[in-house]
Order: structure tokens, then C-alpha cells, then sequence
């Protein structure tokens, strides 16, 4: 990994309201049709490509990500175990099973399948049955696994998600963002890792039927190796996926495409241009002064700000002559002021866009000063203050 000088970043100190801004690299070679895309690299935490992540859609069975994962939270703390076996009612068979007309593995009523062969069913084919099964089988009612599907998602920070049900099957106010589902396949890639690999499985058999998985990306030759596909006409078709070649991790989101066609397409662009134009660069190492923030009535009237870790990132290809970083914190620092204290955040750009944002700490305690140092800071900070009035 090679390593930018300092020279090759121009930090500033703001003390003005947080940027948020759309994130991208620029892509002018890439033809993307879906309306809402993010495609992050998973080891920096770079995101490569932005379009209306934050948007709002509905899930489909993308929302079986979820249910997964809180399956998979119930193995991990030994609540449940693989072969322990939950009975089919006639309402998840109805609901999800051979007459409801949507992906199912073929469970029949009262039928005792194992938790194991639900979740492949649940993941392979997409099974309607098995995600109401396991929602009941796990806490008496798909209500109230639910619930507990957005409390798993309140914890894991999924702002833009609500569910309504385990399956993804239409329902009034259910809705996702591809940010929040990358953030979920992410957690569940490095979170679970004894149960990813059942998104790799390309086909499972259940009561003599077999099916393949529905995921067509696990079939072309660009590293793919889980997540899960879904998709209405009304509401358009998505993806979650990961991928990995040479080292190099991939995860992906899109939404809002026409057709399979079309989200298979787009997704083959965006891994393999994710896979073949970056470097990969480290900007500064664990603990490195970034910057520093003025302080008001200390003893000093800055203190340097540092990062915790090293800070890695994807760069395309000649594109370090458009890096720049800025500092924001809301200031100044009102003294006293302790040592390792998270006070603002460090905004890595590329061409202006945000790329990586991470938080930055204080690397020293500032006391209070003594009356002159405090009318000192205090005539400073009048004059900076109307400075930054009629900027």
C-alpha cells in the first residue's frame, strides 16, 4: 500500500454547519440505469460510487436480509441451534407456501423442517414459507418478530428501514435504502461468518423439488459470492450483493431497474470497475495529527486533533491531484477540554465529492487558563468571531 505526504492534502479547520454531500468517484465511463446505487470498498470503507442512497423504496424480498440476521444473531447467542425444527401452520403455508403463488420451498402444513433447511430455503430460493416459519418458530408470531426485526435495525443504525413483515411481500410503509442494506450486508459478512457462505449455495433441494438460486450474479465470473435479489414491476427490481477478487472486497446496492436484465447489467459494471481502477493508498497513520481546533479560555488556544487508526483509501488511477480533506467541528472549544475526546469529524474529498468521512479526537487536555490567557483567548476570538461574520 503507498503512502500520500502531507503535502498532498490541504486541510481546513471549519467552524460552520456539517457538509452533507451526494458521495461518488467520477464515472464517466460507466452506464448505470438503476436510480438509487452504492458500491462501497469494504476494507477502507471508500465508497466508490453514490446515487440517492438514502432514497426510500420498497424491499421485497430483500428484506429477507434482515430476518437472516436476526436468525443469525439467535444461532450465534445460542438461543437456537441448526437442527432444532419449528412445525409449518397453515398460516405461514397459505401465506408464503404453494398457494400464495410466490417463492416458496414447499413446506407442508405441519411438516417439522430444521432451522437449517429454512434458512436455506429462506436465502436459495427465496422462500416465502420458510421466513414466516422461522418468524414464528422463533417467537410465537411474525408480529412480533417484526418488532424484533426493527430493533435489530435501530441497533445497527438502519435509519432509512421499516419492516412490516418477514418476507418482503408487499405492505404499506415497508421501506429500505441501498445504504442501509449495504451497511446490513456488511455487518452480516463480518458479523456471521460461519453462516455467510449459505449465500454462495447455487441451488438446494427440498421435498424432491430442486431450485436453483435466484441470485444471477453467482453465476458470471466477477467474484460474487452472496447476497440476495428482489424486485417488483411496480417497484423495480434491486440487489445487495458482495464480491471479492484479489484481496479486494466489494459490496453493492442498487434499486429502481425494469428488469433483471438491467440489474444484472448494472451490477457486472460497477464490481468489475470497482475491482480494476483503484489503488489502494493509506493517507495517515494511527494516531497522526490532522489538524487542530481552537480552544476558548484554555491554557493554550488550539489542540491538535488526531485519528485513531490508520486511514486507507481506494483512489482511482492518477486521481490524487483532486484529493483534498477538510476538519468540521462546531467551535471553538470551550475549555476544559479532555484528552481523546471525539470532537468533530475529518472529511476526506476526491474532485470535491465526499469519499470517506471518520471521526477525529483531541490529543491532549487543555485547562483552564488563568485571567489573562482567558482575555487574551476572548479578544481572539471577537476578532476571528467577526472575521468569520463578514467572510
Amino acid at each position: 500500500m503507498r503512502k500520500i505526504s502531507r503535502a498532498m492534502l490541504q486541510t481546513s479547520v471549519l467552524v460552520i454547519s456539517i457538509f452533507a454531500g451526494q458521495v461518488a468517484y467520477a464515472a464517466a465511463d460507466l452506464q448505470i440505469k438503476a436510480p438509487q446505487v452504492l458500491l462501497l470498498d469494504d476494507e477502507t470503507g471508500t465508497v466508490l460510487f453514490s446515487r440517492n442512497s438514502e432514497q426510500q423504496f420498497p424491499p421485497a424480498s430483500l428484506a429477507k436480509l434482515m430476518t437472516a440476521e436476526v436468525v443469525f444473531d439467535a444461532l450465534q447467542k445460542q438461543k437456537i441451534k441448526l437442527d432444532d425444527s419449528y412445525v409449518v401452520s397453515e398460516y405461514a403455508w397459505r401465506t408464503g407456501g404453494a398457494p400464495s403463488g410466490t417463492p416458496t420451498m414447499f413446506a407442508k402444513i405441519k411438516s417439522s423442517p430444521t432451522i437449517e433447511d429454512l434458512i436455506l430455503g429462506m436465502i436459495v430460493q427465496m422462500a416465502n414459507d420458510a421466513c414466516i416459519i422461522l418468524a414464528e418458530g422463533l417467537t410465537g408470531s411474525e408480529k412480533q418478530f417484526v418488532t424484533l426485526m426493527n430493533e435489530r435495525a435501530k441497533h445497527l443504525g438502519l435509519e432509512n428501514s421499516l419492516f412490516v413483515n418477514s418476507t418482503g411481500l408487499p405492505a404499506d410503509g415497508q421501506h429500505v435504502s441501498v445504504g442501509d442494506l449495504t451497511k446490513l450486508a456488511r455487518h452480516i459478512y463480518h458479523q456471521y461468518p460461519e453462516y455467510y457462505p449459505y449465500f454462495a449455495k447455487t441451488d438446494f433441494t427440498w421435498n424432491k423439488i430442486f431450485q436453483r438460486n435466484r441470485n444471477e450474479l453467482l453465476y458470471l465470473d466477477i467474484g460474487a459470492d452472496g447476497m440476495n435479489v428482489g424486485g417488483t414491476k411496480e417497484s423495480g427490481f434491486a440487489l445487495v450483493t458482495s464480491a471479492e477478487k484479489n484481496g479486494r472486497r466489494l459490496f453493492l446496492s442498487l434499486a429502481g431497474l425494469k428488469n433483471e436484465k438491467d440489474r444484472t447489467e448494472d451490477a457486472r459494471q460497477l464490481i468489475e470497475w470497482g475491482m480494476s481502477n483503484f489503488d489502494d493508498m493509506r493517507l495517515f497513520s494511527k494516531g497522526a495529527i490532522v489538524g487542530q481546533a481552537q480552544v476558548f479560555n484554555g491554557r493554550q488556544s488550539a489542540v491538535a486533533l488526531i485519528v485513531k487508526d490508520d486511514v486507507d483509501l481506494l483512489l482511482p488511477h492518477n486521481g490524487q491531484d483532486q484529493l483534498s480533506a477538510e476538519i468540521v467541528y462546531r467551535g471553538p472549544l470551550d475549555a476544559p477540554v479532555k484528552a481523546d475526546q471525539q470532537v468533530g469529524s475529518l472529511k476526506i474529498k476526491l474532485d470535491k465529492q465526499i469519499v470517506r468521512e471518520l471521526p477525529v479526537y483531541t490529543s491532549q487536555a487543555i485547562e483552564v487558563g488563568n485571567l489573562e490567557e482567558r482575555s487574551l483567548g476572548a479578544l481572539v476570538e471577537i476578532a476571528t468571531g467577526w472575521i468569520r461574520k463578514f467572510r
